[in-house]
C-alpha cells in the first residue's frame, strides 16, 4: 500500500491513511512546484500521456518526460532501500485482497482517480483561461492525490502515477498485477485530457498556449 512501503503490509489504519495522505499531498505540492520552471512540472506518466492526447506536449517530448520519470522513481528506490539498510522489502502496491474488491476493480479505481488527477492539471495548469488560478496548481494538484490516497489507498495502494509503481516494482523485483498501475491511470489520464480539451479548450482554438504544462 502506499502508505506501508517502509513497514512491510503495515495494518491499513485511519492514522495511517491520513498520513500518507498529508505526506503525497505535499510531497507532490513540492515537486510539480520545482519542476514548473523547468519542465512544466511533469512527474507522472498519466499526466504526461493525457498531456500529449489534447495536443498540449510532444510526442518526444513526452517520451522523453517518461524516461526521466521512470528512471527518478527507481533511483529513488533504490536509495529509499540502501538508506533504510534494506528495511524496504516490499515495495510495490498490490491490489487489494479485500472480500470483493479485485484487479478490476482496482482497474477502475485507478481510471477515476487518475481522471480526477489529469482534470484538475487541466483546469488549473493547461487550461489557457486558467488566468491567476495557475499560481495555486501545484496545490491543487497535490491536494487531489492526497484526497484520492485517503480514498483508494485502502484499496488498492492509489497509485495515480505509473512511475510510483514502477520504481519499487525494479527495485523489488515484484511485478504481481503491476500492469494494473498502467492500464488504469492511462486510461484515467487519457481520457481526462481528451475530455478537457475537446469539450473545454477546443482543438485548433488556443489563443495562448500555457507556458507550463504540470
Amino acid at each position: 500500500m502506499a502508505f506501508s512501503k517502509l513497514t512491510d503490509g503495515a495494518a491499513n489504519t485511519p492514522a495511517g491513511l491520513i498520513a500518507a495522505s498529508i505526506a503525497h499531498a505535499f510531497a507532490l505540492f513540492v515537486a510539480v512546484s520545482v519542476g514548473a520552471n523547468i519542465s512544466g512540472g511533469h512527474v507522472n506518466p498519466a499526466v504526461t500521456f493525457g498531456a500529449f492526447l489534447g495536443g498540449n506536449i510532444t510526442l518526444l517530448r513526452g517520451i522523453l518526460y517518461w524516461i526521466a520519470q521512470l528512471l527518478g522513481s527507481t533511483v529513488a528506490c533504490l536509495l529509499l532501500k540502501f538508506a533504510t539498510g534494506g528495511l524496504v522489502s516490499s515495495l510495490s502496491p498490490k491490489p487489494s485482497t479485500l472480500p470483493g474488491v479485485g484487479v478490476w476493480q482496482a482497474v477502475v479505481l485507478e481510471i477515476v482517480m487518475t481522471f480526477g488527477l489529469v482534470y484538475t492539471v487541466y483546469a488549473t495548469a493547461v487550461d489557457p483561461k486558467k488566468g491567476s488560478l495557475g499560481t495555486i496548481a501545484p496545490l491543487a494538484i497535490g491536494f487531489i492525490v492526497g484526497a484520492n490516497i485517503l480514498i483508494g489507498g485502502a484499496f488498492d495502494g492509489a497509485s495515480m502515477n505509473p512511475a510510483v509503481s514502477f520504481g519499487p516494482a525494479v527495485v523489488s523485483w515484484s511485478w504481481e498485477n503491476h500492469w494494473v498501475y498502467w492500464v488504469g491511470p492511462l486510461i484515467g489520464g487519457g481520457l481526462a485530457g481528451v475530455i478537457y480539451e475537446v469539450i473545454f479548450i477546443g482543438y485548433g482554438t488556443h489563443e495562448q498556449l500555457p507556458t507550463t504544462d504540470y
